[in-house]
């Protein structure tokens, strides 16, 4: 849907020519205890940033760990971010379709995020019900980039890894358009098996900078020519840095010149 979230992502990428996607994810460890400490940080991120993000990814697990505050915390920090980006809330919920209606009621009505991530364990009609929020989009994990996916997503489904399984399911979800994937940015290989399959469907590939993902072979295997095809997820580097508005410069033209040197798969 043009007027939904992919549209509204990809007219913010088109303003500020960028596919950079910021994390919103304070560690007490590293900013200091409480609530009001992590609002105000994650205020004066996206004030140095918010000319250069395409969108925002507050982690929920980041604002529980506070407790009832921390969703009253997470609401504020939402509020922070000008109208034209979206907010993704990367929240990974899954379960039966009625709990699962409750999840997407929290997500996207009473907290007003623009886009959810969501786990396939649950099937169809556990994806259908986010889906089903049009105007909403969804990201469904496909591939992460612990060491510990082989457990279960490099299992063979009939002739297919199971992440390959997943990615066919969510695609079978995507009756408007609204649905695409979560792809570990430290597995290229993988990123590039599935883009190979679904030229069409946007990623979202987290795990960039600290946890070890690298730009350009993630660009190679992710982009289009589509800004939603490849929406580049950066936490840590950025919001840790001593200057978060000049990191995300970096990485925004870091993700850029990978995007000029690659070419594009066919959209």
């Amino acid at each position: 849907m043009d007027n939904g979230y992919f549209g509204k992502l990809r007219a913010a990428s088109a303003k500020r020519d960028s596919l950079l996607c910021i994390g919103l994810d304070p560690e007490p460890r590293v900013i200091g205890a409480g609530v009001n400490t992590a609002v105000e940080f994650c205020r004066n991120v996206i004030d140095m940033t918010s000319d250069l993000a395409c969108c925002y990814k507050p982690n929920s697990a980041f604002w529980e760990q506070y407790g009832p505050g921390g969703w009253e915390g997470l609401a504020t920090v939402r509020g922070f971010v000008p109208p034209d980006v979206p907010v993704l809330l990367d929240c990974k919920r899954a379960d039966v379709p009625n709990t699962m209606a409750a999840y997407a009621s929290a997500v996207f009505d009473a907290m007003h995020f623009d886009a959810a991530t969501v786990h396939a364990y649950h099937g169809a009609d556990s994806i259908a019900v986010f889906a089903d929020h049009t105007a909403r989009g969804v990201y469904v994990v496909c591939h992460t980039s612990n060491r510990g996916r082989a457990d279960l997503q490099h299992l063979q489904c009939g002739q297919q890894p199971l992440f390959m399984a997943v990615a066919e399911l969510a695609m079978r979800c995507d009756r408007t358009g609204n649905v695409g994937l979560v792809m570990g940015a430290t597995a290229p290989q993988e990123i590039a098996l599935v883009r190979e399959r679904f030229p069409k469907q946007p990623f979202l590939l987290p795990e960039i900078g600290r946890q070890g993902g690298e730009v350009e072979a993630t660009v190679r295997a992710a982009f289009t020519g589509d800004p939603a095809s490849c929406l580049i997820a950066v936490a840590g580097a950025i919001i840790y840095a001593d200057d978060p508005g000049t990191a995300a410069l970096s990485w925004r033209n870091r993700i850029r010149a990978a995007t000029e040197q690659a070419e594009p798969k066919s959209a």
